[in-house]
Formats: structure tokens, sequence, C-alpha cells
């Protein structure tokens, strides 16, 4: 019973919202997915999807999978940091030759 409670929530949480944008990035052994979604009143948000391939102790390749999600009113305050970060990360120079600029 709680088996089945657990997968009816998990399948609820990845079919929620209506995707109307998604940005898919590959970078190594991860690719992230950005993708613009809408809810049911309408409203926007954004998810960031990370998916890292991994072998187990037994030699198994699996995917695990980790979400954000950033909604529409905190979209300003999430766009402000990241900006903040990246700015950071320029005047470190942590990056050597690669592209941020």
């Amino acid at each position: 019973m709680e088996t089945e409670i657990l997968a009816t929530r998990k399948d609820a949480a990845e079919s929620y919202g209506e995707s109307i944008y998604t940005k898919m990035i590959k970078a190594g052994h991860r690719t992230y997915f950005l993708d613009v979604k809408t809810t049911r009143a309408n409203d926007h948000f954004i998810s960031i999807t990370e998916l890292r391939k991994k072998t187990t102790a037994n030699g198994e390749q699996v995917n695990e999978r980790n979400k954000v999600f950033v909604y529409e009113e905190d979209l300003d305050k999430f766009i402000d940091g990241m900006n903040e970060v990246l700015d950071e990360i320029k005047k470190m120079g942590c990056l050597g030759d690669k592209r941020l600029k």
C-alpha cells in the first residue's frame, strides 16, 4: 500500500505542469534540462533537472535525477542571485580560459 502511494506521488510530481519550453544542455556525464512550465492556474515556473549517469557497486548503469523548481514569484530574486554568483566567479577568475563572459 505504501509503495502504491509513493508511486502515485512520484507520477504526479513527474507530470506536474505542462512544459511550454525546454532547453537541454549536455555536459559530459551530466545532462541538464531547463523547462518552462505552467500550472493549472496558468502560473509559470522553471524546472531545473540534472540527469547524471552513475555506476552502482555491482557495475549497473543508472540515471540519478535531481530537480529544483523556481516559481514565477521568485524568478527576479533567483536571476539576481545567479547573476551575483556569476559576477563573483568572473572576479575570482577560477574558470581559467573557459567561456563565461
